[in-house]
């Protein structure tokens, strides 16, 4: 497995003057994800909770429906024949996933382009109409109702269960809580896509798909391939500190989904299905 964080030498310059440190940075290593021994993506993310990150992406992309559908999720060599190469060598950053018989493999429209940055998961897709993907669990008829209280303490206690963010400062957090604000898996990753792929991979492990009567806090904006993978995992309420785009508003107003933005403090705007905010 890969470091989570790693030292860099530094110069830090101040009121004081200039001096040389280390300092502490989040990890940042490509994971290749392969299917039955067939490579579909490539992302960069923190090592840790591969195994979650490889189920919550395989889940939000409509290939999974419970963790059953897997038989294996293995790590293999990343040998690709180069000369001087060692064939046994294991860097923990390929996975491959063995779907159980019966369960389709990943449709080919969907597929993402072989790479994709740890900022944007939506980017690599082929193309637009691709995105909007059909789910099995939608959560339309949610009964969930959270109030403006409980909303209002989500991002400290995310933000308290960051441990690696106190060291580095530099990653994204997403965390799945009850509708009484209790805090059931939080995640970190250098892409936010990624930190949501590994809570919706935990709740899919833990038999929580559909994720019904949860609330996803994620502690940056609320784009719209977040939006679509709450969606994908039953997940009526969708939380974030900063903005939500137009199209992350726009699909959770037909989905089904309360989306709350800039919630900080006890203020917060509700974009879409207030009902659930009593």
């Amino acid at each position: 497995m890969g470091r989570l964080s790693v030292r860099r030498p530094v110069v830090r310059i101040g009121p004081g003057g200039a001096k040389r440190a280390l300092d502490t940075l989040a990890a940042e290593e490509p994971l290749e994800l392969r299917v039955d021994g067939k490579p579909l993506s490539v992302t960069m993310r923190t090592p840790g909770h591969d195994v979650e990150l490889a189920h919550g992406f395989l889940l939000t992309e409509g290939v999974l429906g419970s963790a059953s559908d897997v038989v294996t999720a293995r790590y293999c060599d990343s040998f690709d024949g180069r000369p001087g190469e060692d064939r046994g060598r294991n860097t923990y950053n390929v996975l491959d996933v063995a779907l159980a018989p019966g369960v389709e493999p990943p449709d080919a429209s969907l597929e993402r382009n072989f790479y994709t940055t740890s900022s944007c998961g939506v980017c690599g897709k082929a193309s637009l109409d691709a995105v909007r993907l059909k789910t099995r669990f939608s959560p339309a008829a949610d009964p969930l109702a959270v109030t403006p209280a409980v909303l209002s303490t989500l991002p400290d206690a995310l933000r308290g269960a960051q441990k690696l963010f106190d060291s580095t400062g530099g990653l994204h957090g997403a965390g799945l809580f009850t509708a009484d604000g209790e805090l059931l898996v939080a995640r970190e990753d250098v892409g936010r896509h990624n930190a949501v792929d590994k809570v919706l991979g935990w709740a899919l492990l833990k038999d929580r798909v559909p994720a019904a009567g949860t609330v996803l806090m994620v502690s940056g904006r609320a784009s719209f391939e977040l939006v679509q993978k709450a969606v994908m995992a039953g997940v009526p309420l969708l939380s974030a500190v900063s903005a939500p785009s137009s199209l992350a508003v726009e699909l959770a107003q037909d989905a089904g989904v309360t989306l709350v933005g800039f919630l900080r403090g006890e203020t917060m705007n509700v974009y879409s299905h207030d009902a659930r905010v009593t």
